[in-house]
């Protein structure tokens, strides 16, 4: 087991994969660092390069260009030695159904050269951390998707890696599932480990990572914290409207974007999911806008007067702080997908 942790644990440079058959870039020059220690999230939506980007940083997929380390160890040229110091929860399980749970991780353990007194008290703390402790003899069949999940939490554990790669660590499970998986990562960066978390689950990115990079068509947008990434929308108070009436002419918002304290006015047409054009009618219909502002004080009764001055009826109405999905909108002009 390896124990020296540098400072950087993750470094990569202009990363780039193309696959063979694949005119778009799925990683398009990508570059990040984590430090030793950290919980760093890959926040985008399916399709983004996160998976791919963790498929090279595990030795999985050979890059097409730039570089990428794990504690100073290149992925490409040293890939046994990476494969010492990483673990990696895929997205779907892939544990041997024919094993009880117990024998998962003193196998995986021995694998490691994990000697054996020490792989099977280890296997039982952590089945007890994960509150799998009184199950630990029934096979992998017996287990819901949760339970299978910390099993493999578990099972990544048992060689004491530097770094451990979770991939849509809670995508499909329920809220008990979400929030205990949750408690465990936080637990699991308490004891040391480096964590990359891949997700399309705003909450999760924002609740347990320390900084986030957002991800889309395989680039990073913007790394920085929640905080900071929030920082970004101008204003710092979101107000959206889902308006309807008889044409989506620009009027609305121009409307919008005259009223006192409005920074920026975004605006897509529900059933085109297009952005209402100003210089061209379109069809009648429902769309929603999100107007970015310095202050909520009296702005919501100006927006409803502008939305009845311009011909339209609010169909629903919120004023929030900004998100981590705001933020991603406000970057991309879509709605996480």
């Amino acid at each position: 087991m390896i124990t020296a942790k540098p400072a950087i644990a993750i470094g990569v440079r202009n990363l780039v994969k193309q696959f063979a058959k694949s005119k778009t870039k799925a990683v398009d020059d990508v570059t990040f660092e984590v430090s030793s220690g950290e919980i760093f999230g890959l926040l985008g939506p399916n399709g983004a390069g996160k998976t791919t980007t963790i498929g090279v940083l595990t030795t999985a997929i050979i890059p097409t260009a730039g570089s990428a380390e794990i504690s100073g160890f290149d992925v490409v040229s040293q890939p046994n030695e990476i494969k010492q110091r990483i673990a990696v929860v895929p997205q779907q399980s892939n544990l041997d159904r024919s094993l009880k749970v117990r024998e998962v991780l003193t196998f995986h353990g021995a694998y490691h050269s994990v000697p054996r007194k020490e792989r099977e008290a280890l296997a039982d703390k952590l089945l007890d951390e994960l509150g799998l402790g009184e199950r630990k003899d029934e096979k992998v069949t017996r287990y819901s998707g949760g339970m299978a999940q910390r099993v493999m939490i578990a099972r990544a554990l048992m060689h004491a890696p530097d770094v451990l790669f979770l991939d849509e660590p809670t995508n499909n499970l329920d809220p008990q599932s979400r929030l205990f998986l949750w408690d465990r990562i936080r637990a699991m960066n308490a004891d040391g480990t480096t964590i990359l978390l891949t997700t399309h689950d705003m909450e999760e990115a924002d609740k347990l990572c320390h900084r986030i990079a957002i991800m889309d068509q395989g680039r990073i947008l913007v790394n920085d914290t929640s905080a900071n990434l929030k920082k970004m929308i101008p204003g710092g108070t979101v107000l959206e409207l889902r308006v309807s009436g008889p044409a989506m002419d620009g009027n609305l918002r121009a409307a919008l974007e005259a009223m006192p304290g409005v920074t920026k006015v975004d605006g897509s047409q529900d059933d085109a999911g297009e952005t209402p054009d100003e210089s061209a009618q379109s069809e009648p219909g429902n769309a929603t806008y999100r107007v970015y502002a310095d202050s909520a004080r009296n702005l919501v009764g100006a927006a409803a007067q502008a939305i009845v001055a311009s011909g339209y009826e609010v169909r629903d109405l919120s004023v929030k702080q900004p998100t981590l999905e705001e933020v991603f909108i406000f970057l991309t002009g879509k709605h996480l997908r």
